[in-house]
C-alpha cells in the first residue's frame, strides 16, 4: 500500500518543521532555491540514472496536513501552536526544474531544483530526498546490468528483500525504466503496466512424488508455455526430465519455453544443459538463470560466453547491494535573489539557480557537460539543456510516462562514449562550470569569508 496523506505529511525530519516554525514566527518567507545533487559517487559508480522524480511530483500534489497530522504535531514541544494551526492551509506552491527521468547525471549536477517560499521548500526536503535517492540507486544498478548483457532478457526478482513493499514498487519501476524486461512484482505490474514474469519455487517441485511428476503437473495446469525449474535435485537430470515434458507438450502443439537454473556453476551448467537440449532437438528452449546475481556475476557469465538467454536479478538489485548509499544532498543555493553557499570542507555547494548543458559531438555522442547559471544562454548550437520546468505553482506542467522515460534512458546510454559501458572505467566524463557560475561562486565565497571573519 502506498503512503496515505497522513504518512506523506509526517514523512519528514523534525528539524524541517522546527525551522519552518521559526520562519513562520519571524515572517521569514523569502523565495528560496534549493538544489538536489550528489556530491561524490560511491567508489564503484561512474554515473547515476535519475529516477523517482515522477513519484515525487505526485507526492507533492497530494501533500496535506490534515486533522490527524495536526493533532499529533500539536503535541510536539518544539513547534509553536500558531505554526501548527497554519499548516491546515499548507499546499506546496513552488516551482521545480528537473532532468527527465532516465537521464544520466554526474557529481555536482543538479538532478532537480526547487524554487519556493523558504518554509515550503524546507518542509519538503525529506520527501524530495526519499523519493529520488533510492529510486536513482536502483535504476543505476539496473542500468549496469543492462550494459553488460544488452541482448539478454532481465527480470526484477527483488520484492521479497526490498526495504518495504512500497520500496519494491519503486525498485520494479526503476529497473524497468533502466531497461529490464519484466518484474516478478504483481503489484508493480498492475500499477505501472510492467510485464510480470514468474515460474515456480523449489517447494513446488519438492511437494510432488518426483521432479518429473512436478514438471508434468505444472505443465498440465499452466495455461501458457511453461518455464521449468530444473536444479532442485540434479540439474542435468532435471534437463532430461524437461525434455520428456517438452516431447509430451509437442504432441499437444505446445512447448517448454525455457528452463531455469538457480544454483551452482551457472556457466558450466548452462553449457551442459544447452548441449542436452540441443542434442534432443530442442534448440528453441531457452535457459534462464537466477540466484544472487548482479552486474558483476552477469558480466563474468557473459565473458565466459555462457549460453544463458536471460537473468533474474533480485536481492542485490533491490538493495543496490554494492552501493546502497549516495552522498545526495538538498541544499539552499539562493535566497531572495542572492547566492548562498556552504564552505564546509568536502561539502561545497554551487550557488544560484542552475542549468546543465550537455554537448553533442559530430558523431552524435555526448562529449562533456557544463553546469551554468539558469539565465545563461546556450553555450552553442550543439548543446542541449537537461533541466526543464516540471512544476509551476505546485501544479505539474510536464511529466514523462514510464515508457517515455525508458526510451529516453535507452537513447541516453547509446549516446555516451563506449568506455562508459565498462563497470570500472579508467576515464571520467568531463563536467565543468561556466565562467559566469565560477565567477559568481568565487564572489560569494569571498563575501561570506569576509562577513564571517574567516
Amino acid at each position: 500500500m502506498s503512503p496515505t496523506r497522513l504518512e506523506f505529511a509526517l514523512s519528514t525530519d523534525l528539524y524541517e518543521l522546527t525551522m519552518a516554525s521559526s520562519y513562520h514566527t519571524l515572517g521569514h518567507a523569502g523565495r528560496a532555491v534549493f538544489s538536489l545533487f550528489v556530491r561524490k559517487f560511491p567508489e564503484n559508480r561512474h554515473f547515476l540514472v535519475a529516477a523517482g522524480i515522477g513519484e515525487l511530483l505526485e507526492r507533492l500534489v497530494e501533500l496535506r496536513f490534515e486533522e490527524e497530522a495536526l493533532r499529533f504535531l500539536a503535541t510536539l514541544p518544539g513547534l509553536r501552536r500558531s505554526f501548527v494551526d497554519s499548516l491546515v492551509h499548507f499546499r506546496f506552491r513552488g516551482d521545480i526544474w528537473a532532468v527527465q527521468e532516465g537521464t544520466v547525471v554526474f557529481p555536482d549536477e543538479p538532478i532537480l531544483e526547487v524554487e519556493a517560499p523558504i518554509d515550503q521548500a524546507q518542509i519538503i526536503e525529506t520527501l524530495v530526498l526519499n523519493s529520488v535517492h533510492y529510486a536513482t540507486l536502483v535504476a543505476t544498478k539496473a542500468a549496469r546490468c543492462v550494459l553488460v548483457a544488452p541482448s539478454k532478457t532481465l527480470v526484477d526478482f527483488g520484492l521479497r528483500r526490498t526495504p518495504s513493499l512500497d520500496a519494491g514498487l519503486t525498485a520494479a519501476r526503476a529497473a524497468y525504466l533502466a531497461g529490464f524486461a519484466a518484474t516478478s512484482n504483481v503489484s508493480a505490474g498492475e500499477r505501472y503496466g510492467i510485464p510480470v514474469s514468474g515460474t515456480v519455487a523449489h517447494s513446488y517441485i519438492e511437494s510432488f512424488p518426483s521432479e518429473l511428476d512436478a514438471f508434468r503437473a505444472f505443465a498440465r495446469t499452466y495455461p501458457g508455455d511453461p518455464i521449468l525449474l530444473i536444479d532442485t535435485y540434479d540439474t542435468l537430470r532435471g534437463a532430461e526430465h524437461a525434455i520428456i515434458v517438452a516431447r509430451e507438450l509437442a504432441q499437444e502443439g505446445r512447448r517448454v519455453r525455457a528452463v531455469r537454473l538457480d544454483s551452482g556453476d551457472l556457466a558450466e551448467l548452462s553449457r551442459a544443459v544447452r548441449e542436452i537440449l540441443d542434442r534432443a532437438g530442442f534448440r528453441d528452449i531457452q535457459i534462464f538463470a537466477s540466484g544472487g546475481l548482479d552486474e558483476y556475476e552477469i558480466a563474468e557469465l557473459e565473458a565466459k560466453r555462457a549460453p544463458i538467454d536471460g537473468y533474474g536479478v533480485g536481492s542485490r538489485l533491490g538493495t543496490s547491494a554494492d552501493a546502497p548509499l549516495a552522498d545526495m544532498a538538498y541544499k539552499l543555493v539562493e535566497y531572495e535573489g542572492q547566492p548562498v553557499l556552504k564552505l564546509s570542507t568536502g561539502k561545497r555547494t554551487l550557488v544560484g539557480a542552475k542549468q546543465v548543458w550537455r554537448r553533442v559531438g559530430a558523431d552524435g555522442r555526448y562529449v562533456e557537460d557544463l553546469i551554468a547559471l539558469r539565465g545563461e544562454p546556450a553555450p552553442g548550437p550543439d548543446w542541449i539543456p537537461l533541466l526543464r520546468p516540471v512544476m509551476r505553482d505546485g501544479e505539474i506542467v510536464e511529466t514523462s510516462t514510464l515508457g517515455q522515460a525508458r526510451s529516453h534512458h535507452r537513447e541516453e546510454m547509446q549516446r555516451f562514449p563506449e568506455w562508459m559501458r565498462s563497470l570500472r572505467p579508467v576515464e571520467r566524463y568531463p563536467v565543468r562550470l561556466s565562467q559566469r557560475l565560477a565567477q559568481l561562486q568565487s564572489e560569494a565565497e569571498r563575501r561570506v569569508r569576509s562577513r564571517e571573519g574567516l
